[in-house]
């Protein structure tokens, strides 16, 4: 459970600190045989700020709950 704590305030950190992930994905676009195009696009994951906040927030719960025991 301490392991999942310091994981969920990373995460959470993570979170506040940058709103959105950015990637490049490759895609077939045309598969005829022996001809294969292939085309990069970008995908963008964003989440609102206050998802960071619950999630810090559930890491320190966590931790705090693993040191009692």
């Amino acid at each position: 459970m301490k392991i999942a704590g310091i994981i969920l305030i990373l995460a959470g950190i993570f979170m506040l600190v940058s709103p959105s992930l950015n990637f490049t994905t490759r895609e077939k676009v045309i598969d005829a045989g022996p001809l294969q195009v292939t085309a990069n696009k970008k995908r963008e994951i964003q989440w609102p700020t206050y998802a960071g906040g619950v999630v810090l927030a559930g890491g320190i719960v966590l931790l705090a709950l693993s040191r009692k025991k």
